[in-house]
């Protein structure tokens, strides 16, 4: 299993409406590539202005495909609630022990 880490710094109080656009625009986009697995937002408890989220993909080839093709359709979503360039890095899941995540992880 992949993930992919994406922080952003957000303007102050547009937290509610970033999430909003992101499950109303981004999430579908999400949806349309068979590898995707599932997408979890945090929003530092100490810092309202950071926002991470953080994507899992079954296979790494359909993580790699959105970063071409459709990430930067992703980026113009976001783009207006940033003050930031957003930051992302691609991991591998090392181990999971969430009941969700029943896909064995290779080692």
């Amino acid at each position: 299993m992949f993930a992919r880490l994406l922080e952003m710094t957000i303007k102050p109080d547009t937290r509610l409406e970033l999430i909003n656009a992101i499950r109303d625009e981004v999430i579908p986009v999400f949806k349309t590539y068979k590898g995707f697995f599932d997408v979890i937002h945090f929003e530092v408890e100490t810092d309202p202005t950071k926002v991470y989220a953080i994507t899992f993909w079954h296979e790494e080839i359909e993580r790699e495909k959105y970063t071409r093709q459709d990430f930067p359709k992703i980026e113009a979503i976001v783009g207006p609630f940033l003050t930031a360039p957003l930051i992302v890095r691609h991991c591998t899941v090392i181990e999971a022990i969430s009941m969700k995540f029943r896909t064995p992880v290779a080692a």
